[in-house]
């Protein structure tokens, strides 16, 4: 087998790269927008894990880091939308722990556009599943993450 084989039957046996995404979603609304979209036998990536939490506002900036340290590609947290929520404002404090999650990534030298923010209501299976699709795209756009 010559060296030019070799490599292409190497190119082929490699699977294609496909991340693990974590999604934060809140009890209420981003996680009732996912069981809708399942029920509703929408398609999209099944590479993503859910972790259901009572309120997006629950979501600390620890459990973000840890995801990412073991393992995950991309982070999502997904809550009801402002004005929405079930524990009043929990969604806007979610929204400023993103944020300065996400500058803390940038004085890191991490990519930011691997935490994403969405708010998702019940009703929206079919934009649960369009926001995963894309996020999913674009986290493999960034490829794999790149351990130090």
């Amino acid at each position: 087998m010559t060296e030019t084989n070799s490599k292409i039957q190497t190119e082929l046996l490699e699977e294609p790269y496909e991340p693990t995404i974590i999604v934060f979603a809140c009890n209420w609304c981003s996680y009732a927008g996912a069981d809708l979209a399942g029920v509703s036998r929408l398609k999209y990536p099944t590479n993503i894990r859910i972790v259901r939490v009572m309120c997006s506002g629950r979501v600390d900036p620890a459990f973000i880091m840890k995801a990412f340290l073991k393992g995950a590609d991309g982070v999502l947290v997904a809550g009801c939308h402002p004005g929405d929520c079930h524990y009043l404002e929990g969604n806007l404090s979610t929204e400023v722990r993103v944020k300065n999650t996400q500058e803390a990534f940038d004085i890191l030298g991490w990519e930011t556009d691997r935490l994403r923010l969405e708010w998702i209501s019940a009703s929206e299976g079919k934009r649960f599943a369009q926001i995963i699709t894309e996020f999913t795209e674009q986290i493999k756009e960034l490829g794999p993450i790149k351990k130090r």
